[in-house]
Formats: C-alpha cells, sequence, structure tokens
C-alpha cells in the first residue's frame, strides 16, 4: 500500500516557516496543520505570533483557535487531531503540511509514537504539589538524578512534562528516554518530507527582537490584560507561554515593563537555540538553510518540490 504524503516544515521561532508554509501550499495544494502548542488557544493572538486571517491567503489552516487558553492541550491531544485533520486533507486530494515549531509534537505524529497514559492520578498529584511547594528547579533535579537524559531535553518550565517523566520512572522502573528511544527507531508510516528551516543564528536573535518590539507596537499588553481580567492565570499552562508569564508579572507589579521585554527577548533566543539542537538531533532532516538559497523563496520551494517528487509525493 502506498505510504499517505505528509509535508513538514519546521525550525526556530520567528525563521520564517509560516510565510513559507502558507507559498508552499498554494503551489502544492496543500492544507496547513499547525504544530504550535500556544497558537491553539483563542485570544492569544499577539504573544503567539499567530498567523492573521489574510496571511492565510485563503490557505485552509487546522488546529488554531480551537481551545480555550483554560483547556489541556498536549502532545495525546495533538496527534489525535492531527490525523483527523490529515484523514480530512487527504480526502480531498490535498497535501497535510505540518507547520511549526513544536518539535516534540512533529517527532511524535511524523513516527506515530505511542504514549500511554497510565491511571496515575496519585503519583501526579503527588509531584503536582511537590512542584508548588518547593519549586520547578527542585523537581527538574529529581528527573536529573532519575534520567539525565530527559532532563537536558526537557526545560525545567516544562513542569508537565517533567512529571510525566517522574512517573513514568515511578510507574516502570526505567527513563522515559529509553522507552522514547525504542519509539523513535519506528519507520515513518508516511511518505515525508521533513524540512527544517534556519538561518545565521544572529539573524534569527534579531528577528526575534523585531518581533518582540512588534508585538508590543500591536498590543501585547492590553492582550495579556485582557486575559488576566477574564480570570486566565499564570498557573494555568497556556499562561506560562513565552511573552504572557513576563507581561503577567508586569501586571502584578514584580517587573517593570522593560524588565519584561527583556526576559521575553532573552528567553525566546534562548527557546530558538533548544529548538536548534533538538532538530540536530533528529533523523530524515531535510535542512533548509536560508543563506545557500541567497535568501530566494522560489528557489527553496523549487527544491522542496523537487525532493518531494523524489519521496513519492505526487504534487
Amino acid at each position: 500500500m502506498k505510504k499517505q504524503p505528509l509535508v513538514i516544515i519546521t525550525g526556530p521561532t520567528a525563521v520564517g516557516k509560516t510565510d513559507l508554509s502558507v507559498k508552499l501550499a498554494k503551489l502544492i495544494g496543500g492544507e496547513i496543520i499547525s504544530a504550535d502548542s500556544m497558537q491553539v488557544y483563542r485570544s492569544m493572538d499577539i504573544g503567539s505570533a499567530k498567523i492573521k486571517q489574510t496571511e492565510m491567503e485563503n490557505v485552509p489552516h487546522h488546529l488554531i483557535d480551537i481551545l480555550n487558553p483554560d483547556e489541556e492541550f498536549n502532545v495525546y491531544i495533538f496527534q489525535k487531531l492531527a490525523r483527523q485533520a490529515m484523514e480530512e486533507i487527504i480526502g480531498r486530494g490535498h497535501i497535510p503540511i505540518i507547520a511549526g515549531g513544536t518539535g516534540f509534537y512533529i517527532q511524535a505524529l511524523l513516527y506515530d509514537i505511542s504514549f500511554e497514559e497510565e491511571d496515575n492520578g496519585e503519583i501526579r498529584k503527588y509531584y503536582e504539589d511537590l512542584a508548588k511547594e518547593k519549586g520547578n528547579a527542585y523537581l527538574h533535579e529529581m528527573l536529573q538524578k532519575t534520567d539525565p537524559v530527559s532532563a537536558e531535553e526537557i526545560h525545567e518550565n516544562n513542569v508537565k512534562r517533567v512529571i510525566r517523566a517522574l512517573e513514568y520512572f515511578d510507574l516502570n522502573k526505567e527513563p522515559i528516554s529509553e522507552h522514547n528511544k525504542r519509539q523513535k527507531q519506528k519507520e515513518s508510516p508516511y511518505a515525508a518530507c521533513y524540512f527544517v528551516l534556519t538561518d545565521d543564528r544572529e539573524k534569527i536573535y534579531e528577528r526575534i527582537d523585531r518581533r518582540v518590539d512588534l508585538m508590543l507596537e500591536e498590543g501585547l499588553v492590553e492582550e495579556v490584560a485582557a486575559l488576566k481580567e477574564k480570570g486566565y492565570h499564570k498557573g494555568m499552562v497556556s499562561m506560562q507561554g513565552l511573552g504572557y508569564k513576563e507581561i503577567l508579572d508586569y501586571l502584578d507589579g514584580h517587573l517593570s515593563l522593560e524588565e519584561a521585554v527583556y526576559l521575553i527577548k532573552r528567553d525566546t533566543r534562548h527557546f530558538a537555540k533548544r529548538q536548534l539542537t533538538w532538530f540536530r538531533r533528529e533523523r530524515d532532516v531535510i535542512w533548509l538553510d536560508k543563506k545557500e538559497f541567497s535568501y530566494q523563496e522560489e528557489d527553496m520551494l523549487s527544491f522542496m518540490m523537487d525532493t518531494m517528487k523524489q519521496k513519492g509525493i505526487d504534487l
């Protein structure tokens, strides 16, 4: 049986994935599925750098604006919704394009990685209470002792994933990184092209700084204030997103606006660096270095289409 097509366009934040994915979709009859852990949330537009309707250029987009900020979203939900969207897109005779920078989500979908959700509410609550009592760093140190590989991959502020890794170790007496390593050896069930867009690090950092300045001009502070007014708070996963937690601290009087903006820029640059580290470790990656194409999008798009044909994707 012929494998179903799947195109991925990913890379570090602010590198230009959104624009390139729309241009490619228009050329190949594609529809875009967002692989972004923040753009799923309604009313969180500016801080998530969510694509605007005018930028979509009539290309259908999926997994954007589907949840309220207090609703759960994780890799299990992403896999389920992305698979449903892919089936519908292929059923229409179109090509699904996964676009976004959440490498963990992309990996889970591409290799059909299984994440068993055991009923372990007591263990989970224990670690959640421990995080509240002793802080994220304390929990991350615990993970470092039981599973240093996962500790290196998971940032200490990603409390949900830290807890998940600790839970898995308690229940299975092996590091979750070993489980994931076995899962990652699986062959992808798709005829996939896994493109990673990149650029010189300094150019990416400059784009990040400009993007944050633009977010402020477009009303990031007002957006976060409106979310706070609706009762959304820092304890929610959505409000831990870059840009949101810092502005909440400013609104709560813990930071000056200047300090908040500095932290957003700094931590977004750190995030971009971690994304690049993640993608360098991935297999099957096809790198798209913008400078190697002399920043000519037409040349990049031609290369991508040629590569897709070589992979057996019918255009």
